[in-house]
């Protein structure tokens, strides 16, 4: 399975986290090994600044220096995705102006929100994603994503495949994803270039099912993923199942006991990274959570433990 370096993108695209120091400065040196091992451990592309970045807790002046960093290191070796969320449109726009300029292939974005009560309706969305279509020449991912506490509907979002020219991707991680998938491509039709699914693939199988043609998961594992989907694509269905069972109980464990520390705790047990400590206020892993990530790890070998040794 070749990287995705041209559209139509797909396959694995994992978040890639953000490295601090243990007092909290960016780690640039370790930022840059970890995407090295993500390249080599097999992802088809990456994503910078999400959410399992901890984006939220960083300057704009850090979100500059990482988007211009990570993209002189990588260098075109494989497509980057940035994260530009942001409330205001024109902030978005301006963020997603400078990210294409720096050579980001696409931008994922967030439908607009603010604490737990500010949204923005269906008519003031497609107005948000016009203002960002009309400022860029890349495609645009929609992350439909219960964090912004925003109902997208699957005719929503076809609509706005349709009628929009850069909206072109969606990441489905909401609940039913799989059906909500297989509705969106029976709507969009060939609007929807990229049917993608998310939440570290803990629902992946079904979501191939259901269209999904790419998957974003956690940064810390890549070649589990490659592996699942290079059976799929080639029609090795029972093979892929096989894989993703395999793999199943290190992706659970992620998903419910770790959540987005669990790609740096098997980056730093592997010699990737200095430090996997996150950002202030945001609390460390609970050491039984890590001691139970590390042992399914060490049961299934992946890249990440021995990368750096």
């Amino acid at each position: 399975m070749p990287a995705s370096t041209s559209r139509p993108y797909r396959g694995v695209f994992p978040v890639v986290p953000t490295t601090f120091t243990a007092t909290g400065e960016l780690d640039l040196a370790s930022q840059k090994r970890c995407v090295d091992f993500m390249i080599d451990a097999g992802s088809d592309g990456l994503c910078i600044l999400a959410n399992y970045s901890e984006q939220f807790a960083l300057g704009d002046d850090e979100r500059e220096l990482l988007t211009r960093e990570i993209l002189e290191h990588v260098a075109g070796r494989v497509p980057v995705i940035v994260t530009t969320t942001h409330y205001s449109s024109r902030i978005c726009a301006a963020r997603s102006r400078r990210a294409q300029a720096l050579g980001a292939a696409m931008v994922m974005v967030m439908p607009p929100y603010h604490g737990a009560s500010i949204r923005v309706g269906e008519a003031g969305i497609a107005a948000f994603l016009r203002e960002l279509s009309d400022a860029i020449d890349i495609p645009i991912m929609i992350q439909d994503a219960p964090v912004s506490g925003t109902p997208l509907s699957a005719p929503f979002l076809a609509q706005l495949a349709r009628e929009i020219e850069h909206v072109a991707y969606f990441k489905i991680e909401t609940p039913g994803a799989a059906a909500k998938l297989r509705e969106l491509l029976r709507l969009g039709g060939d609007a929807i270039e990229g049917p993608w699914d998310g939440e570290e693939g803990i629902t992946l199988f079904a979501d191939l099912d259901g269209g999904a043609t790419g998957t974003m998961t956690g940064g810390g594992y890549p070649d589990a993923f490659r592996e699942i989907l290079a059976h799929w694509f080639a029609g090795r269905r029972t093979e892929a199942l096989a894989a993703y069972g395999r793999w199943l109980p290190l992706i659970n464990h992620e998903n419910r006991q770790c959540g987005l520390l669990a790609a740096k705790a098997l980056m730093l047990e592997g010699g990737v990274i200095a430090c996997d400590a996150p950002r202030a206020p945001f609390p460390p892993m609970a050491p039984a959570a890590r001691a139970g990530l590390l042992e399914i790890a060490r049961s299934l070998d992946p890249m990440v433990l021995r990368w750096g040794r």
